[in-house]
C-alpha cells in the first residue's frame, strides 16, 4: 500500500539562511503548501524582500547561527510569533576554496563555526523542542561533499562529513521518539555559492528548486538520505565498491576531482569577501 504523504498545512517550518539560494526556494516550495515559514539570515533586508516575495504567513527575522545565545532567542521569536516550530532545516552555509596550505585559521574557524557547529546547535535546540510533543522534522544540508574528499575545498568537506555523521548518529537517538531526522547531499547548485567552479561530466549542477523539490518530498514521505539528483546515491555506491585508485582514476578522468580545486578566484572574488563576513557570533567569542 502506497504511504499517505503527509500534510503540510499549518505547519511551522523554520528556514536558516534563508534569504537566498537553497533556503529562498525551500520557503518558497513549503509555503505554496500552506507551511508558515520563519526565514533566518544574517542580511535581514534580503530575508524580508524574500518573505514579501513568497505568498502566506512568512516571517523574516535577522539571524547570525554563530551567535548561539541569539539562534536560541530566534527560535524562541519563531514559537512566540507563529506556534511550536514542526520543522528545522539548518540550511545556512559558506564555502571557502584554495589550497589547504594557504587557509588562515580564520577561514578554518568560520566554515566550522557556520557549517557544523551552528548546525549542532540548531539540531540540539529542535530536538530539545520537539522529542516533549513527540513530533518533528530536523532537515540538515550537507552536501556530496559530505560523502566524499574534493580538493580545493578541505575544510568545506570536513564540515559537511561532520553534518552527515551528526545527523546519522542523532537519528539512532531519536528512533521512536516520532521527531524525524533528513540529511540532505546536493551536487553542485546553481547558487553564489558555486560561483566559478568548474564543469565536470561526473557531477551535473542543479538548480536550488531541485533540492527544495527534494526537501518537500522528504518532509511529506520521510526519508534519511536525501541525494540531489537521487542518481548520486548509485554513483556514490559504485564507487566505494572500486578500489581507491580506481575510483582516483574515474575522479581523474571524469574531472570531478576539479570542480573544486580548478575554481575561478576571480569569479568568486565578490563571493569569498561576503563569506568572509559572514561569522560575526564566531569572531565575538574569539577576540573576547
Amino acid at each position: 500500500m502506497a504511504r499517505q504523504a503527509r500534510s503540510l498545512v499549518g505547519k511551522v517550518v523554520v528556514i536558516t539562511g534563508g534569504a537566498r539560494g537553497i533556503g529562498a526556494a525551500t520557503a518558497s516550495a513549503v509555503a505554496r503548501l500552506g507551511a508558515s515559514v520563519a526565514i533566518g539570515d544574517l542580511d535581514l533586508d534580503l530575508a524580508k524582500g524574500t518573505a514579501d516575495e513568497i505568498d502566506g504567513d512568512t516571517l523574516a527575522l535577522p539571524l547570525d547561527v554563530t551567535d548561539h545565545a541569539r539562534f536560541t532567542q530566534f527560535l524562541d521569536e519563531v514559537e512566540k510569533q507563529l506556534g511550536p516550530i514542526d520543522v528545522l532545516v539548518n540550511n545556512a552555509g559558506i564555502m571557502r576554496l584554495g589550497p589547504f596550505e594557504d587557509e588562515d585559521d580564520r577561514s578554518t574557524a568560520q566554515q566550522l563555526a557556520i557549517n557544523l557547529h551552528a548546525v549542532i546547535h540548531g539540531t540540539r535546540e529542535a530536538v530539545k523542542r520537539m522529542r516533549p510533543r513527540g513530533t518533528g522534522h530536523i532537515v540538515n544540508i550537507a552536501s556530496a561533499a559530505g560523502k566524499a574528499g574534493f580538493p580545493g575545498g578541505a575544510t568545506y568537506c570536513a564540515t559537511k562529513h561532520g553534518v552527515v555523521g551528526l545527523s546519522e548518529a542523532v537519528r539512532v537517538e531519536l528512533r521512536g521518539s516520532g521527531v524525524e531526522m533528513s540529511v540532505v547531499m546536493p551536487a553542485v547548485v546553481r547558487t553564489e555559492l558555486a560561483v566559478g567552479l568548474t564543469e565536470s561530466r561526473f557531477i551535473k549542477p542543479v538548480e536550488p528548486s531541485e533540492v527544495a523539490d527534494a526537501i518537500v518530498a522528504a518532509l511529506r514521505y520521510p526519508r534519511f538520505e536525501v541525494f540531489v539528483p537521487r542518481s548520486l546515491d548509485a554513483t556514490f555506491r559504485i564507487t566505494r565498491m572500486l578500489p581507491r585508485r580506481a575510483a582516483e582514476w574515474v575522479a581523474r578522468t571524469f574531472k570531478s576531482d576539479q570542480v573544486l580545486f580548478g575554481a575561478s578566484p576571480e569569479a568568486r572574488e565578490e563571493y569569498e569577501a561576503r563569506a568572509a563576513a559572514s561569522a560575526p557570533g564566531a569572531e565575538r567569542e574569539s577576540t573576547g
